[in-house]
């Protein structure tokens, strides 16, 4: 199975969070999947913490990129074909944010199922499978 991780399950599995469910952590620990990380969640991570909107995630940019990619995750690179697959995203006045509705628009162009605990992501079941 393809998987890409929403940014808040890439952190809560890098600071093994007790937040993030057993089932979700054996997905990602599964050899036989394959798990993904946006470009775009390092983005995220990256901004938030210069805004100290992160205050318990002290990982430096460089040292996340490093650790995931020795945790066996592929990167995913912004394309054009997830720029274009953007405009097939419902779009609902109380969820704008741009990384999230991007990196649900990178999970539809690659054929991925996306694992998120954002609520929110429920409601974009009917074009992309949201695992939680």
């Amino acid at each position: 199975m393809k998987l890409l991780l929403d940014t808040q399950i890439f952190i809560w599995f890098q600071l093994n969070d007790a937040q993030l469910p057993n089932h979700i952590r054996k997905l990602i620990e599964d050899p036989t999947n394959d798990v993904f990380v946006s470009c775009l969640s390092f983005m995220e991570i990256t901004i938030k913490q210069t805004v100290n909107r992160l205050p318990t995630f002290p990982v430096l940019t460089e040292e996340l990129i490093d650790k995931a990619e020795a945790d066996g995750f592929d990167l995913v690179s912004v394309s054009l074909s997830h720029i274009a697959a953007y405009r097939r995203i419902p779009f609902f006045d109380d969820h704008r944010d741009p990384f999230d509705r991007l990196i649900l628009a990178t999970a539809l162009a690659e054929q991925m199922s996306i694992i998120s605990a954002d609520e929110k992501f429920s409601r974009y079941r009917d074009v992309i499978d949201i695992i939680w």
